[in-house]
């Protein structure tokens, strides 16, 4: 019965979510975003026996069915506009990262014997993600409960920036830097009903981007074992992205209906989903050194990150999609780009998010490296 809820709650709940922010001035502020996010860390936190194995699959298929979905509308040629930009925020997050870390870490050196794997790990997952800092972790051995604190105290600090940026984080980045000028027009700023490609005269593009969602899905998980003879994740990821945008070239394809709503309804089953694996009472047996050490460093990446775009001029949305990239991953560009209504970065936010897991755990190594080198 937990288990059929589990799953309802996760499938069922974006459409109540979309339903509430086209009714409902305050949902409609919050965004469905937050709704789904939020409504999945009340759902985990209840003391239900949820079990995390369903999340976690749940999560993982949303997220490959997403990404071609929202690539589809993607506008190649306004990419190489934006380049210059976002790459340069992308080389700001990185660094701000290493930066960050690697000062916390040197500062909390006599508190925690791994400091400076801590340290690693953190630029691990502020580059490239989770994946990373596991393999940071794996690599320079870290003890098992030093690498749970670091993770539950990443997923709290995380999760309370992830809400600032689908909530407030814009309004008040535009206080300190310009705004983001569109290319060619503002059209992809024009703010849509939620779920507006829902409808019955959509049911049959819906369904074909969906075919072909799944198509792109299945290609990619076969070119994985075709060349690697594994199911290797950031190949998968890869693949799907540059299937989506070798589509999104074709303007049949590009032209469907509802594709992106699709999309981001595939994303906010993914909120629902991590949302209800956020257990907060976890951290109350943490050591509270290691979450002020994680803390401390991701605040302070973030104000390096902020600063330097401050003065390098560039836009408040830039610096948010990089950030995002960055610290969260390619899966969290679509819901932070539907927050700020502005679906013209997505395809430029997954392609550096997709960087960042090719160089987070080589950053993460060497920061640790060249620490330990420094170090008493």
């Amino acid at each position: 019965m937990i288990l059929a809820a589990q799953v309802l709650v996760a499938l069922v709940f974006p459409a109540l979510a979309n339903w509430l922010a086209a009714h409902f001035k305050p949902a409609r502020l919050l965004g469905p975003v937050v709704l789904c996010y939020g409504a999945g860390i009340l759902f985990g936190n209840l003391g239900l026996p949820l079990d995390n194995e369903v999340s976690i699959r749940l999560s993982s298929a949303a997220v490959p069915l997403a990404i071609p979905l929202l690539l589809f509308s993607s506008e190649v040629r306004k990419w190489l506009n934006l380049a210059r930009p976002l790459l340069l925020s992308f080389i700001i997050a990185c660094f701000s990262a290493v930066v960050a870390s690697g000062l916390v870490g040197w500062l909390f050196r006599t508190r925690t014997d791994e400091w400076w794997k801590i340290a690693g790990m953190l630029v691990g997952v502020y580059v490239g993600g989770t994946a990373n800092m596991s393999a940071v972790g794996i690599a320079l051995d870290v003890r098992k409960e030093t690498f749970l604190l670091v993770s539950t105290s990443d997923l709290v600090t995380g999760g309370v920036y992830l809400l600032f940026l689908l909530s407030l984080g814009q309004r008040l980045l535009l206080k300190i830097l310009p705004p983001f000028q569109p290319e060619d027009g503002a059209h992809e700023h024009v703010e849509l009903p939620p779920g507006s490609g829902f409808t019955r005269a959509n049911a049959a593009p819906l369904a074909i981007a969906f075919g072909l969602t799944c198509a792109i899905v299945g290609a990619s998980v076969g070119l994985s074992f075709l060349f690697l003879g594994r199911l290797d994740s950031p190949f998968v990821l890869v693949a799907l992205t540059t299937l989506g945008i070798a589509a999104s070239l074709f303007r049949q394809i590009r032209t469907l209906a509802g594709a992106y709503d699709l999309g981001e309804y595939a994303l906010f089953v993914f909120c629902v989903s991590v949302g209800s694996m956020a257990d907060v009472s976890q951290l109350a047996g943490t050591s509270p050194v290691i979450f002020f050490f994680v803390l401390a460093a991701m605040c302070l990446a973030i104000a390096i990150h902020v600063g330097i775009s401050r003065l390098a001029r560039l836009d408040a949305d830039t610096t948010i999609i990089c950030s995002t990239a960055t610290i969260f991953g390619p899966a969290f560009i679509g819901p932070v780009a539907s927050a700020l209504k502005n679906r013209q970065l997505v395809g430029p936010g997954l392609t550096l998010g997709l960087a960042g897991i090719s160089l987070g755990t080589y950053f993460g190594l060497f920061t640790a490296w060249a620490l330990r080198a420094l170090g008493p």
